[in-house]
């Protein structure tokens, strides 16, 4: 199984990282920086085995038939990685295409 996570995704946690230092839910920028990095990590390693569900048609502008998993990162916060599954046509292998993440106090209204 191989996740790949589009670069416009990984823009947008590049902005996540100064949002939450600017915000001062951090102290240091390493911190932030650390954060999202295993955020990153924890997706790449274990969205194959997360259980997940169809995502609303309000996420079909990013992609459509998606589904989504979480990823609970604090008491307060969780993220939600929606992605599309493909079979490799050569090797067989499963991937796993993460095409819009948000959290729960951007877009749980939505969910």
């Amino acid at each position: 199984m191989n996740v790949v996570i589009l670069p416009k995704v990984l823009e947008y946690l590049d902005e996540v990282v100064y949002i939450l230092f600017v915000k001062q839910y951090f102290s240091y920028l390493e911190t932030s920086i650390c954060y999202v990095d295993d955020l990153i990590d924890d997706i790449k390693k274990n969205l194959p085995t997360k259980l997940h569900k169809p995502a609303s048609q309000y996420f079909d502008k990013y992609g459509k038939s998606m589904e989504y998993a979480v990823f609970k990162k604090s008491k307060r916060t969780s993220w939600y990685i929606f992605f599309n599954t493909y079979e490799d046509e050569q090797t067989g292998e499963d991937i796993f295409l993460v095409r819009y993440i948000g959290n729960n106090h951007t877009i749980a209204q939505y969910l």
